[in-house]
């Protein structure tokens, strides 16, 4: 844990009753005691079971997508002074144990924003289909915005509250990864990848929206935005 900054870690939550109260919990047991869900519309237990694991819980009425549920969580995390916000998965595919590598090149001014990778970290049992998008994504993404990165959709990152400041994010749904990458590039902010372990579980490639098709829906409107400039 890095104490001499204000860190909250936001999840965005959608139907995860059967995991969110375990993430909660093993994000404190890391030794971040602010974290902030917010439960993007869900029609199952993810509210209470994430209230009973002691996060901070906002709501919003209907489903708006993982994007918005982000930017809810992050808006009220700068609100309340914090310095570093980690954005992080409510099923299960990430080690808390891990925010402090993800924090650490934040927090001693070496970049504004540092990004998880699964492709630095041997540990990531990552399907072939998904890894084939993934780097896929991360080529188009070095083709249109310059940045050499490994993964293009991982939402393990930490973010300094001096860089979100700078930064318009507009977008609702997975779009919002890449667009995190556009301004990025835009803003010119100072960024590294740092090694995050995915563990890809029965549980979580079933519930997952990062399959092939998604991917490639994201790299269509990301061209799209890009040649309507």
């Amino acid at each position: 844990m890095v104490p001499s900054r204000k860190v909250a870690v936001v999840i965005a939550a959608y139907n995860e009753e059967h995991k969110i109260g375990d993430v909660v919990r093993g994000v404190r047991e890391a030794g971040y005691g602010n974290v902030i869900v917010v439960d993007d519309g869900s029609r199952d237990q993810t509210l209470e079971r994430a209230s009973d694991a002691n996060a901070t819980v906002l709501q919003h009425v209907i489903n708006r997508g993982q994007g918005a549920a982000l930017k809810t969580g992050i808006d009220y995390a700068l609100k309340e002074g914090a310095d570093i916000i980690v954005t992080f998965d409510a099923d299960g595919q990430h080690d808390p144990k891990e925010i402090a590598t993800v924090v650490t090149p934040v927090a001693n001014g070496t970049v504004e924003i540092a990004l998880g990778s699964r492709f630095l970290h041997a540990g990531s049992n990552v399907p072939l289909v998904r890894r084939v998008a993934l780097k896929g994504g991360a080529l188009l993404m070095r083709i249109m915005y310059g940045l050499r990165l490994t993964d293009s959709h991982n939402g393990f990152r930490a973010l300094s509250s001096k860089a979100l400041h700078r930064m318009d994010l507009r977008a609702d749904r997975m779009e919002h990864a890449s667009e995190i990458v556009d301004e990025m590039a835009k803003k010119r902010v100072r960024y590294c990848e740092v090694p995050v372990t995915i563990r890809y579980t029965d549980y979580s490639v079933k519930n997952s929206k990062q399959g092939a098709m998604p991917a490639i829906r994201i790299a269509w409107k990301m061209l799209m935005q890009k040649v309507m400039r």
